[in-house]
């Protein structure tokens, strides 16, 4: 059984900052890659940033402002959330690919106002 919890969402004025965390739980022998995906409402869910064996990628809108990262002896993933904008509203979902099976969180809502 392995589960996937998002945390740290909330509310944010324009232009502050917000840490996500993925923490990754249960019978894991690897996390080879995490990523995070974002949903608006009324839109797809799109690709946010990605990690793997250290590469990183991240969608343009994000671009110098997100950094994506890993702590592997923790299981755990993170999102770090600059300069956020109205736009950035969305509710954020990790993945972990483990074993050639990809794992999904059910999300956290970040909401930035302006």
């Amino acid at each position: 059984q392995v589960q996937v919890v998002e945390s740290g969402g909330g509310l944010v004025q324009a232009g502050g900052s917000l840490r996500l965390s993925c923490v990754v739980s249960g019978s894991i022998f690897s996390i080879n890659a995490m990523g995070w995906y974002r949903q608006a409402p009324g839109k797809q869910r799109e690709l946010v940033a990605t990690i793997s064996g250290g590469t990183t990628n991240y969608a343009d809108s994000v671009k110098g402002r997100f950094t994506i990262s890993t702590d592997n002896a923790k299981n755990t993933g993170y999102l770090q959330m600059n300069s956020l904008k109205p736009e950035d509203t969305a509710v954020y979902y990790c993945n972990a690919l483990i074993t050639s099976r990809l794992y999904w969180g059910l999300g956290t809502r970040v909401t930035v106002s302006s």
